[in-house]
């Protein structure tokens, strides 16, 4: 049982700074009404100088790119002074507040509703609380640098799992200032969870923790805490050590239940994930996410862009050096996988297939570099909008990308020169950057390829040509010298385009179509219904198929369809199926040689006893 509001509150007035000059953070939140989503939380500012207060809701959210109006889900909001009596709260802007009279302290009080549980927001119901810092907390402008404390007030039989600092109070939790906290998810509820330590190489104990909201038993956390920990030791066998975590611990916070939204997000010393499946399910389908995610605590949380450094909670963050820090963290995730046992050649080359097809297939790739990828972040990365985009034809996504620049890397590298690799890298740049968390540019990058390679020319060429450049590498030869053959999958397949969907009985173009297919070159378009393909009426999804196995690229048909209420038809020229495919050369029926074998086995094997 936690002190009533007023006692516990008046002590922390005395003990965090109630006069002016010492300022300090608190929040309470408590769960009154959480069957319907809210929850009621007071903030707490004191040791305040005497200039007007203005308080406000982030527009961003660590680890997101984009702008997001959390101040759309509080309300019902009031200002206190420490008597309890009402102060004037003017509201300047959506998301920011001002109190232009006040003493040293001043009390908040507002209500929070959230009803999606992913990385970005807040989700409340009857059994559990799921918050992102930025989604559910105010701040006081000019306190940044305030400690903050927070105490919940949970349901009986919830816990806390965060990566905030303990207190003696179990119900208490601190950060040092306001970066730390809104980077700090926290989940509340019963939730299972699973301890095991590890050792850094300076023999300090650290412990990874593994909190679990979900749908099965104790015996499915078991099953899957034993496959989460084959992760992270193949993640450490990259780098060789493990970060030094603040307060000595990492806290995986994952949420597991079919009705969830699937995402996954960086923090400095934790990852919340949501999955929308069951635990019930296949676990190792669960541990993508997982694999990216605690990847990031080495590349993005330490190695970090110095463009997200600070990062700002009032604006979108630009950076680009995304290809970096999240599409080299893409490749890392799926070659872990793999190391550790999940995949096996056929899989792992099925993963690469579908990155390498992507980027291949997309005509960003041809017009834009990854650096200038990087930048379009704050308008995709969970982003929202209601006017049409050309996204189909302008860009093409840093994960991805940068993942299938990562394999061109790494490839590169294991068979160029003797003993290096991606991984000799990615150790480098932690050394330079990660230990000592100064923030990287892209040049720091080059020069510390150069560096690895003992070859200048090669890393500045690389970086000219496939980073600030758009120039593809040559994938089919790069994957040839690992056994694994680049090839089309269906050659001398007839097609129009990807972007149709037959629903409600109509062939839709749901979407821009791409440069260069045959609909693109006709000038059909998004929206527009196709009809017929030369003269035969598309009465199903199979018909258009079906079809089209009847000609050959270079085929001219007659396409009818309708544009907003008027019926056309254009003459329409097939082009070859556009898909790749990646086949271990032992598959394909060709000659996997030793030195391909060694290779391979050197890029694919097990690193977790480095």
């Amino acid at each position: 049982m936690h002190k009533p509001f007023q006692c516990a509150f008046a002590v922390l007035l005395f003990t965090c700074g109630g006069v002016f000059g010492q300022p300090s953070v608190y929040y309470r939140v408590s769960f009154p009404n959480a069957v319907h989503h809210e929850a009621e939380i007071t903030a707490n500012f004191s040791g305040l100088p005497a200039r007007p207060l203005q308080v406000r809701m982030s527009r961003s959210s660590p680890g997101r790119y984009a702008t997001h109006e959390f101040g759309k889900n509080i309300y019902a909001i009031k200002a206190l002074d420490a008597k309890g009596n009402p102060l004037v709260l003017n509201r300047l802007e959506a998301d920011v507040w001002e109190i232009r009279e006040h003493g040293a302290t001043v009390n908040i009080l507002y209500t929070l509703f959230g009803d999606l549980v992913d990385g970005t927001y807040a989700a409340i119901d009857d059994t559990h609380a799921h918050l992102n810092m930025p989604a559910a907390f105010l701040w006081a402008k000019g306190l940044e640098n305030a400690p903050v404390s927070v105490t919940f007030d949970t349901p009986a039989g919830w816990k806390v799992a965060t990566q905030l600092k303990p207190t003696n109070d179990p119900a208490t939790f601190a950060a040092p200032n306001l970066q730390y906290f809104m980077d700090s998810p926290t989940e509340l509820s019963n939730f299972s969870l699973r301890e095991w330590p590890v050792v850094n190489t300076d023999k300090k104990p650290l412990t990874m923790r593994l909190s679990v909201h979900h749908d099965g038993s104790e015996n499915d956390v078991d099953e899957y805490a034993e496959l989460v920990g084959k992760v992270v030791r193949e993640a450490k066998g990259v780098f060789g050590e493990w970060p030094d975590y603040d307060y000595g611990t990492y806290t995986f916070i994952q949420d597991i239940f079919p009705s969830n939204d699937g995402d996954g997000m960086e923090h400095r010393n934790s990852t919340v994930i949501s999955d929308n499946a069951s635990i019930k399910g296949s676990k190792t389908g669960l541990l993508g996410t997982v694999s990216h995610e605690f990847f990031h605590g080495w590349n993005v949380e330490r190695i970090r862009p110095k463009t997200l450094e600070p990062f700002n909670f009032e604006r979108a963050n630009m950076s680009g050096e995304l290809w970096f820090a999240e599409g080299f963290t893409n490749y890392y995730g799926e070659l872990i996988l793999c190391r550790a046992g999940f995949y096996d050649i056929e899989k792992y080359a099925q993963s690469l297939n579908g990155q390498l097809n992507y980027v291949l297939q997309s005509p960003g790739t041809y017009r834009f570099s990854p650096c200038e990828m990087s930048r379009q972040a704050p308008f995709v990365d969970a982003s929202s909008y209601v006017d049409p985009v050309n996204f189909t034809n302008t860009y093409t996504s840093y994960y991805p990308y940068g993942c299938v620049v990562g394999l061109a890397l790494d490839l590169s590298l294991r068979t160029r020169f003797k003993n290096v690799t991606l991984d000799d890298f990615m150790r480098a740049v932690w050394q330079a950057h990660g230990k000592t968390e100064q923030p990287y540019t892209v040049p720091d990058l080059r020069l510390i390829l150069g560096a690895v390679t003992k070859d200048t020319a090669f890393a500045n060429g690389f970086f000219r040509r496939h980073i600030t450049g758009h120039e593809l590498a040559d994938y089919k030869s790069l994957l040839g010298k690992v056994g694994l053959l680049l090839r089309k999958a269906k050659p001398g397949e007839a097609y129009l385009e990807k972007n149709l969907s037959f629903e409600n009985g109509r062939l839709t173009v749901r979407a821009g179509t791409q440069i260069g297919t045959p609909l693109y070159e006709a000038g059909i378009d998004r929206n527009d219904v196709v009809v017929s393909v030369a003269n035969s009426t598309l009465g199903n999804a199979q018909t258009l198929p079906a079809l089209l196995k009847k000609h050959k690229p270079g085929d001219v048909l007659a396409v009818q369809y309708i544009r907003r209420g008027t019926t056309k038809t254009a003459n329409v020229t097939l082009g070859e199926n556009p898909d790749w495919e990646i086949a271990p050369y032992e598959k394909a029926g060709l000659k996997l040689t030793k030195e391909m074998q060694a290779t391979r086995e050197n890029w694919l094997k097990s690193k977790a006893g480095q």
